[in-house]
Order: C-alpha cells, then sequence, then structure tokens
C-alpha cells in the first residue's frame, strides 16, 4: 500500500517551512514529488526528511486554489511547469487556427477518423478489450459486426467519441452523462440493466492493478446525485476564479473518476468527459492527439496520480501535473506520426501524378503498395476518407478501369477489390 505522508501542526510546519531556504525549497518541489520521493531526498544538513515535506506542505498550501464537490474538499497549486505545459498547449493546441497549422488540409478528414479509431481502441484495450488495434480498425473501417465484447467495447467507445463531437457545444448534464455510458456500454456489461444507470449499491471499490489492494472507495450511492450536480456546475459555469480549461478538463477526468457512478464502465465514460471539455472549449487537436494511447502505456503512473492525491488531503496538483505530462507526450507522437505520414505523401504525390488518379485513389495504390493482400469494399473507402458511396464506387472501379485493382463479387451485390496481377508491373512503370 502506498505510504500516507506525515502530518504536522501548523505551528511544526511554520517552523519547518522557516528552517529551509527558499531555493532548497524550489529545488525540492521542482516536480511536485509525494511523500515516497522526498523521504529519499539529499536534504540539507540538520534537517529531517518529514522537516522538508512539512516545509514543502506549508509553501504549497499557501498558492492553493480550494474546490468542493459535496461535502469532499480538493485542491490544487499552479507549478512553474504546469504554466510552461499550459502555455506550450495555447500556442500549439488551441483554435482552428493551429488546428489547420498541423494537420494538413488536404488529408485532416482521413487524419481524424484514424485518430478518433485510435483514441476508442486505446480506451477500450485499458478497460481490458482483447483486440490487436489492426483487427480493430479493419473492423471499423468495414464496419463489420462485433464479434466479441472487446470488439464491441470498441465500436461502441467509437461511435461515443463521434457522439460527442456532434453535441460538444451543449452543456453537460446527468442525463447526458447517462447517455453517453449507454453509448459506451451498450451489450458489454454483466447485466445490461445497469447500462446508462446510476449505481444503486455501495459494493463497489478500485483495486490497485499490482497489488490488488483496494486503492479507492467511492462516495456512497446516496451521494451521487449532489456530486454530479456540483460536477454538472463545475463543468457548464466559470466560478468566481479563473481556472485554466485545460485544468478543468483534467479535474472533470479526475472527479468522475474519483465519483465512480455507475456500477461499470466508469474508465470510458471518464475520458470521453475529457475529450468533450476539451472541444468545448476550442481545444479541437485534441481529436488527433494519441491521449489514451499514452495513459495505457503509464498506466501505473496514472494510478499513482490518483493515489497521490487523495493521499495526500485531495491534492489534486499530482493528477493534473501527470495529466498534462500525458498530452504533451500525446503531442509529440502526433508531430512524429505526422512527420512519417508526409514522407509517405511523397509516395502519394508520385501516384496522384498519374493522369486520371486523385488523391484518395493514390493512397489506395500506396496501400497496396505496402500491404499486397489489402481487400477493399466500398463501404471501407466511405469510412476511411469519409466521403459518399457514391465516390467510393467509383474511386474504386476507376482504379478496376486503370487495370490496379481486380474486382472480386463476394455475392449478388457486393464486390470486394484487391491488388491486380499487373499491378506490380504498372506501378514500376509508372513510378
Amino acid at each position: 500500500m502506498l505510504e500516507k505522508p506525515p502530518v504536522a501542526s501548523e505551528q511544526e510546519a511554520l517552523l519547518a517551512f522557516k528552517s529551509i531556504s527558499a531555493d532548497e525549497l524550489k529545488r525540492v518541489n521542482a516536480d511536485y514529488p509525494y511523500w515516497d520521493k522526498v523521504k529519499y531526498m539529499s536534504v540539507p544538513s540538520g534537517v529531517s526528511h518529514k522537516d522538508v515535506w512539512h516545509a514543502l506542505k506549508w509553501m504549497r498550501r499557501l498558492n492553493r486554489t480550494m474546490l468542493k464537490f459535496g461535502n469532499y474538499p480538493f485542491s490544487f497549486t499552479i507549478t512553474d511547469e504546469m504554466l510552461e505545459m499550459l502555455h506550450y498547449f495555447d500556442l500549439h493546441n488551441g483554435g482552428a487556427l493551429t488546428e489547420t497549422e498541423v494537420i494538413p488540409s488536404e488529408n485532416r478528414q482521413a487524419y481524424l477518423i484514424s485518430s478518433i479509431m485510435e483514441e476508442a481502441i486505446a480506451s477500450s484495450q485499458m478497460e481490458g478489450a482483447a483486440t490487436t488495434r489492426e483487427v480493430a480498425k479493419e473492423m471499423l473501417r468495414k464496419k463489420t459486426k462485433p464479434k466479441n465484447r472487446g470488439q464491441q467495447m470498441i465500436v461502441n467507445n467509437y461511435q461515443t467519441i463521434n457522439y460527442i463531437k456532434e453535441h460538444s457545444n451543449e452543456d453537460f448534464s446527468i442525463e447526458r452523462l447517462k447517455q453517453i455510458h449507454r453509448l459506451m456500454t451498450e451489450n458489454t456489461l454483466d447485466d445490461e440493466l445497469d447500462v446508462g444507470k446510476l449505481r444503486d449499491h455501495d459494493n463497489i471499490f478500485v483495486l490497485d492493478a499490482i497489488t490488488g489492494d483496494i486503492a479507492h472507495i467511492p462516495p456512497p450511492q446516496e451521494e451521487l446525485e449532489g456530486l454530479l450536480g456540483d460536477l454538472e456546475m463545475f463543468f457548464n459555469r466559470d466560478g468566481d476564479r479563473f481556472i485554466h480549461p485545460i485544468i478543468k478538463a483534467i479535474i472533470v477526468h479526475f472527479m468522475l473518476s474519483y465519483i465512480h457512478p455507475f456500477s461499470d464502465g466508469n474508465g470510458r465514460t471518464v475520458r470521453s468527459l475529457f475529450y468533450w471539455y476539451m472541444i468545448k472549449k476550442g481545444y479541437r487537436l485534441i481529436e488527433f492527439m494519441p491521449v489514451s494511447r499514452v495513459i495505457s502505456k503509464t498506466k501505473r503512473m496514472y494510478e499513482k496520480a490518483f493515489l497521490y492525491t487523495e493521499k495526500d488531503e485531495n491534492d489534486l496538483t499530482y493528477f493534473i501535473l501527470y495529466h498534462l505530462r500525458v498530452m504533451k507526450k500525446a503531442f509529440e507522437e502526433l508531430k512524429l506520426y505526422l512527420k512519417r505520414k508526409a514522407e509517405e505523401n511523397k509516395s502519394v504525390a508520385l501516384l496522384a501524378s498519374i493522369k486520371g488518379i486523385n488523391h484518395r485513389q493514390a493512397q489506395i495504390l500506396q496501400i497496396v503498395n505496402e500491404k499486397p493482400n489489402s481487400v477493399f469494399t466500398v463501404k471501407e473507402i466511405e469510412n476511411r476518407f469519409a466521403v459518399s458511396n457514391f465516390t467510393a464506387r467509383a474511386d474504386l472501379e476507376g482504379l478496376v478501369t486503370m487495370g490496379f485493382l481486380a474486382a472480386l463479387q463476394s455475392n449478388k451485390v457486393k464486390r470486394t477489390y484487391v491488388k491486380s496481377a499487373d499491378f506490380d508491373k504498372m506501378i514500376g512503370k509508372k513510378e
């Protein structure tokens, strides 16, 4: 179990604060450490680790912002690292201008669809969906029926994200939360009666993924309506004191996890609310960022940040810092992805220079060139490029007419499209 930090009286904390230089405290507090790190740090001679911790706590309290949900007090402190990252996000992630600068306009829709698929897959895999990304993406593109519970979770997640995008400008409400949970969990829960319904029991707790110990016991169900009402007000209204929208989005994420309003499916629902608030406040680049994938890779750190907050007087700073670091990592991954795609697009541009080939058809040829066993359907091309059935069919049939693809009759009405026998020869000539 995580060790709770030592507690001091106000007088003891003040004396400790006065006994340590400001520069030393600033050094120790650089990355906002929890007690499990502070107790092993090098400290000035004649000062104990507990003294350093008490001094840190005093300093943090001087600048904290207080919040209250129901009867539960929370707080957070703005650090230099936070300010630096928030400035970075405001420059690169806020508003339509940066969105168009970062994402090439000609490929924007394809990137967006792919990113939403990645988010749906990663978020579901965190909750136990045992399906590979390749299989999951193929299912979403072809709109094939889910074969198991894990695949159903991914389909639900994908549909929910699209629902949130359509309703992102609307206010949060408990009924909207239930609707999102309904969309997210349909046909995936042990008891279908729990879909879209707040829990009516207290037989729920969150386990530590490594130790198996109880990590969090949510508030009793009789407090849910009040807590969610406070969260609704926090989401929809600006209070007397300005809180940066990204920090508010992260707090919304934490609080819904803390409240744990449903019997199951809380994790998927929580991440969708963060996504919703970010889009609502104009940070639309979040649609392209692989946030859940980064969280999945650092899940132990995610759990620790939650535990640190709860163990240290509900200090949200730990969780806020973790989430900001995740977002920065996700944005860096997005830039690397776009750089890789830019290289691939050089080949696509070359293919697009073939007479009669449009940019979508060039991308299809590029896919076939990289994955010769690819099988396309009209429905998949519709989903991949966000085009009409007519356009998708025309693109594929056009490639058949030019000899790049071959059409196979799957049944009386459906055709699939594969690499033609002459594809390599034709591409070789064109390149």
